[in-house]
């Protein structure tokens, strides 16, 4: 898959220079930055924790060994996640931990209680995105729609999730990557990309759907 979507921004290449020059300051900011999501993505590919740190550690030198060779035909976020996703998948597949798509994307199984009218179709303006709130939602509280308990609970809710899922729905719907990024950074196809969202947001939604409407219900 080639680098498309997202190019570098003008501080991508500044911040590029920075670690070209051996400033140690901007690498220290940049593994505190993506060392947790990082682990998590090798997580996703190998046998333990210990072996997934392996990994980081080897991209982490593979991004010091090819800064050089950055071009900023990507972001550079989604070329040093691209690193750890092929260290880990080579790994994985070494331990015989080459997984087909269907166990990343979790059980094909019905989801009971979610109303397809909920979700755009493939012409919507964000297809597999959320067309409006569930009803039950209306006349909730803003503060207890984003109150810390709701965020903390669509924080579980991700955590359960298999692996990959959780991972797209992270970059996808908290920290706002384009699909595009996504799909550079976890070496996954588009359509891939859309099936495990897709798969994540109704899960989370069903979660928190039944928590708000429990909420509701008891006041």
């Amino acid at each position: 898959m080639s680098d498309t979507g997202v190019l570098a921004s003008q501080e991508d290449l500044a911040f590029v220079e920075r670690l070209r020059a051996g400033d140690e300051v901007a690498f220290m900011m940049l593994v505190e930055e993506h060392q947790a999501t990082m682990l998590r993505i090798a997580r996703m590919y190998v046998s333990s924790r210990a072996v997934a740190e392996e990994v980081v550690q080897e991209a982490w030198l593979g991004v010091v060994k090819g800064i050089a060779r950055f071009e900023g035909r990507s972001s550079l976020r989604t070329w040093i996640y691209r690193i750890v996703t092929n260290i880990a998948k080579t790994k994985g597949a070494a331990e015989g931990r080459s997984l087909p798509f269907s166990s990343l994307a979790g059980k094909d199984e019905p989801n009971p209680g979610i109303d397809p009218a909920w979700f755009q179709d493939a012409e919507g303006l964000a297809p597999g995105g959320w067309k409006t709130l569930p009803a039950n939602w209306r006349g909730i509280p803003e503060d207890r729609l984003l109150g810390n308990e709701t965020l903390q609970r669509i924080g579980r809710a991700i955590e359960t999730l298999p692996p990959v899922q959780a991972e797209v729905i992270r970059l996808r719907d908290v920290l706002g990557w384009s699909s595009d990024e996504v799909c550079n950074a976890l070496d996954l196809s588009e359509t891939n990309q859309r099936v495990l969202l897709h798969r994540a947001r109704t899960r989370v939604r069903r979660e928190l759907d039944d928590y708000l409407r429990t909420g509701s219900e008891g006041r």
